[in-house]
């Protein structure tokens, strides 16, 4: 995203370190269990994994696009561009096709998952950040602290719920995941994924990534920020990468030790 936000305050918010309030929710470190290439160039959007592939959405105005992607070597074996006025962000798959969205321009996109031909299009009100889904709807964030279900044929919104943590509303959600149950959501310009209860929108602990890519934040404008979950729900396979990220990694969850 492009929106300018004072850092300090989203940490104070975010991390359980810096906030008294939300103390009490747990933190979790990970173990990195493989890392494999990743495309240096690929402004990472949304990110998510099928049948043995990765499906990647990448965004920035005139540079937009949804791709297949070999897991083992990073190389992208198929590759669909979005139209240049479209700043492209979340995606995910339902059914036979690829659901993406739009940052901007309330526009969303059913792709082919196969071929990856234009199926159809869909409006939405408000900013597209993340998508995910359930197995039932489809899991929108928008950059605030609400997350909206929408019926994944009419693309209608079935309902929403607040993300909070301790009763404090939780913005700047982007990439989502559902994993075991949960929504994994990364929070933008931060190296923290929040991990939420889809039926009650309540933060139940927090993922530190932080000494994950040293040079997160610190390259073109500062947008080199994590950014991409996937979930390899057979195998029980984490996956995550940041926009501009030279490696994606397997990651483990573990206990923070006291």
């Amino acid at each position: 995203m492009n929106k300018i936000v004072a850092q300090t305050l989203i940490l104070a918010a975010l991390l359980p370190a810096a906030a008294s309030a939300i103390a009490a929710l747990p933190t979790y470190d990970y173990k990195v269990v493989r890392s494999y290439p990743h495309d240096a160039d690929s402004f990472t959007q949304g990110l998510l994994y099928r049948d043995g592939f990765l499906y990647e959405s990448t965004g920035l105005n005139g540079k937009s696009s949804i791709r297949k992607v070999n897991l083992e070597s990073g190389k992208v074996l198929q590759n669909k561009d979005i139209p240049p006025q479209y700043f492209g962000e979340g995606l995910t798959v339902w059914g036979d096709t690829l659901v993406g969205i739009t940052w901007q321009t309330q526009t969303g996109f059913v792709f082919d998952l196969k071929t990856f031909e234009l199926k159809n299009q869909f409006a939405y009100p408000g900013e597209g950040w993340g998508l995910a889904q359930n197995g039932k709807q489809l899991i929108l964030s928008d950059g605030s602290a609400t997350l909206r279900f929408l019926d994944p044929t009419t693309f209608l919104e079935v309902r929403r719920v607040k993300v909070t943590a301790d009763g404090i509303a939780v913005d700047q959600l982007n990439e989502l995941e559902m994993v075991e149950g949960e929504i994994y959501a990364n929070i933008w310009h931060t190296n923290t994924i929040a991990r939420i209860d889809p039926a009650t929108g309540k933060i139940t602990g927090w993922i530190d990534f932080s000494k994950l890519y040293p040079e997160a934040g610190k390259g073109r404008n500062g947008e080199n920020v994590m950014n991409g979950i996937a979930y390899d729900a057979d195998k029980k396979r984490l996956f995550v990468t940041g926009k501009l990220w030279p490696k994606l990694y397997e990651v483990k969850i573990v206990p923070r030790k006291h």
